[in-house]
């Protein structure tokens, strides 16, 4: 959706009895897939889709009375499979979500992410009132191994961050038509620093194997510090090994399980930053070598060549494309 007002998909009692199935199959399958509906066709279908965007965040609405189920096949992933992780917090009623062999059932004010690459399935049995955030894959910055590990915990709104993260992200739906462009920009920041850091808290919390433990509760903290130190353009693996004194070697190791090493990350997360910057209304006056020297690129042609190779694009293309 582009934009960041919430636009009705399907509201049921609009649509004749006879074709509201289908409706209601078109919508979740095609717009929102793609996706396998189940449901029975003699069940009596009301409800309600509405989606919008909050800066690169796609945000979804669904309301519905009627049991059914949603699905993600292999097949369908072949067909199509976007960079996307997928955030479900039930805001009344509960359902039932799974992926990777597990399966949490979600009551109100909880939530969960799915990954949208992976098989996952959505169960309702009763009526259901849903948000769903769709996240780009490269704006978390946790690595994908660790997310992984995550998929379909459920996380409770009363302890730690996740009870700072579900009323944001209830409250974002349920007003994301009143927000001003700028306002939409910085708030995406805001809701994916949230869900990255739940995550990450949540990651260090379920590590229960002592020796695995304390080097993915290293990795975290690594990660942590490449977030406060990115515009720091002497942030390289020598210095962040020396900050959490380790070995070269032993940093290498590390990241070994993400399939990344630490300067690849360090710069992917330096590029991200950037992206978000230069998409941001409120800075669009900022010169384009500011905002690199802002998040560790001091040389504004390096900057602009590590962009277009990343995103296929120059920096500035990207900003008159994202504020246009």
């Amino acid at each position: 959706m582009e934009g960041w007002a919430m636009a009705v998909l399907i509201r049921t009692r609009e649509v004749p009895a006879a074709r509201r199935h289908d409706a209601w199959r078109s919508i979740v399958c095609d717009t929102l897939g793609p996706l396998d509906l189940r449901i029975d066709r003699d069940a009596p279908l009301h409800g309600r889709i509405d989606a919008g965007a909050l800066g690169p965040l796609g945000v979804g609405r669904v309301r519905t009375s009627t049991p059914h189920s949603v699905h993600r096949t292999r097949g369908l992933i072949r067909r199509d499979s976007p960079e996307l992780y997928r955030v479900v917090l039930a805001m009344s009623g509960s359902l039932l979500v799974a992926q990777d062999g597990r399966s949490a059932r979600l009551r109100q004010g909880q939530f969960v992410i799915y990954d949208f690459g992976r098989p996952y399935e959505l169960c309702y049995n009763a009526p259901v009132h849903l948000a769903v955030f769709s996240v780009p894959r490269a704006s978390l910055a946790v690595p994908a191994g660790t997310v992984a590990r995550l998929t379909a915990v459920p996380v409770t709104s009363d302890e730690g961050t996740g009870a700072l993260t579900a009323p944001v992200l209830r409250r974002v739906t349920a007003d994301l038509d009143g927000y001003r462009p700028a306002s939409a920009a910085r708030l995406s920041t805001v809701v994916t620093d949230l869900i990255t850091t739940t995550i990450a808290e949540r990651a260090e919390r379920l590590d229960l194997v002592p020796e695995d433990s304390r080097e993915r509760t290293l990795l975290l903290r690594i990660h942590s510090f490449i977030e406060q130190h990115l515009g720091d353009p002497a942030l390289t693996p020598s210095t962040l090994a020396a900050a959490h004194h380790v070995s070269l070697r032993q940093l290498h190791r590390l990241f070994e399980p993400e399939n990344t090493t630490a300067a690849a990350w360090i710069r992917h997360r330096r590029l991200e930053r950037c992206r978000r910057e230069l998409g941001d209304p409120v800075a669009g006056t900022t010169p384009v070598g500011a905002v690199g020297a802002r998040w560790g690129f001091p040389d504004p042609a390096h900057f602009s060549r590590v962009f277009r190779r990343t995103y296929g694009v120059s920096p500035l293309e990207y900003r008159r494309a994202a504020l246009g």
